[in-house]
């Protein structure tokens, strides 16, 4: 699956890595619905390096089609909020 960090590029993710990131993803959406701006950005920063680390970067010039598009780190709670469906960031079952 090709993932889009906004402002930073693509990576290339495996499938099997969907558990973690999916955890992460309840976390933050809890952390949003409460208003934690703490926790959101703490666990925000843990998807997103959970992401990079996890997958293999595109080249800047790639012009793969993204199937999962994440916040920026510098997104606030409320941009994060209008970017969530109901199961968060990340859907439950990586897209086929």
């Amino acid at each position: 699956m090709i993932v889009r960090i906004m402002g930073e590029g693509q990576v290339k993710l495996d499938d099997s890595h969907f558990p973690k990131l999916n955890e992460l993803d309840d976390e933050l959406m809890t952390e949003v619905e409460q208003g934690d701006r703490e926790g959101f950005q703490r666990t925000l920063s843990a998807l997103l390096h959970a992401v990079r680390t996890m997958g293999t970067p595109l080249p800047d010039d790639s012009l793969e089609p993204s199937e999962l598009i994440l916040p920026s780190p510098e997104s606030s709670i409320d941009d994060v909020r209008a970017m969530l469906s109901e199961d968060g960031l990340i859907p439950l079952e990586p897209p086929s």
